[in-house]
């Protein structure tokens, strides 16, 4: 009987060790042996040893994508963030049609990705574009948005900021109501002021919750493709080039897949040690 259940068991498991086999263990191991090889898909893989990481630390442009990655995170975290913690906290009052703008703020995670970039890609056009009409009806002048080396990557944080802020402001929704609210009658009957309840309350309650959206953030941030991909192609003058979108290039448009391979496991291990001095700083603090 035991037996039986035991191979009922294996036999329940085998679609996802299946699953997991061919689309994770196997990609990765593969993506490790290319690392020491040349190999543009189409001819035989060439042994190379440590060719491609000597490339990659004398590659300059890798290295700018790594720089505007990294722009585009100080941007976009600390943005994300705040906005995403100021909606959780007005959407946890009693407000009318709370149930409306909460889902109305979360639709644009759901909506696709490329969809929501072209939308933006338009809403930014320097001539035609609606952001830019409204401030020349106010007085103001044209904004280079996507055209100009200093407002293309902050203005792909702030579309990537309204794409995402909806899933987040729902994981701080729930930690701010797991908040018991004794703790806030307590604070109120000993004279709290608004702020103090929300530094010494709500921050240190809600800290796992942080911890999370920040990793998130990170981890997502430094995914970013999509966004430069349609709205810039990685241009003005390579300014917008995130990692990713170079990784895409040299494996994709070029074939070097060896290349792209080391770059990828170097990308995963920069965001390891970005998250893991984040959770040292944080949990200090905390």
């Amino acid at each position: 009987m035991n037996r039986k259940l035991s191979l009922m068991g294996y036999l329940m498991s085998a679609p996802y060790i299946i699953y997991f086999i061919i689309f994770s263990a196997f990609p990765i191991f593969f993506s490790f042996f290319l690392i020491f090889h040349r190999w543009n898909i189409v001819g035989p893989m060439k042994w190379v040893g440590l060719a491609n990481f000597n490339m990659m630390f004398s590659d300059p442009l890798f290295w700018t994508s790594i720089y505007n990655t990294i722009i585009f995170l100080l941007i976009h975290i600390p943005l994300q963030v705040v906005v995403a913690l100021v909606l959780a906290e007005v959407l946890n009052q009693k407000i009318k049609a709370r149930a409306f703008f909460r889902a109305a703020f979360f639709m644009p995670v759901v909506v696709s990705g490329v969809v929501v970039t072209i939308l933006w890609k338009q809403l930014y056009s320097t001539d035609t574009g609606l952001l830019n009409n409204l401030l020349m009806a106010i007085g103001f002048g044209k904004v280079e948005w996507l055209t100009s080396t200093a407002m293309a990557m902050p203005s792909i944080a702030l579309m990537a900021t309204w794409k995402n802020v909806g899933l987040y402001m729902i994981l701080f929704l729930a930690g701010l109501q797991s908040v018991p609210a004794y703790m806030y009658e307590a604070a109120d009957i000993d004279g709290a002021t608004t702020l103090q309840k929300f530094r010494y309350i709500t921050i240190p309650a809600i800290n796992p919750v942080i911890i999370m959206v920040l990793i998130l953030s990170t981890i997502g941030g430094f995914s970013l493709f999509i966004e430069p991909y349609v709205m810039t192609g990685g241009g003005p003058l390579n300014s917008t080039l995130s990692t990713v979108l170079y990784i895409y290039r040299q494996g994709f448009s070029f074939y070097k897949m060896g290349y792209a391979a080391t770059l990828g496991f170097m990308l995963a291990a920069i965001i390891f040690v970005v998250v893991l001095i984040q959770r040292k700083l944080i949990e200090q603090d905390d």
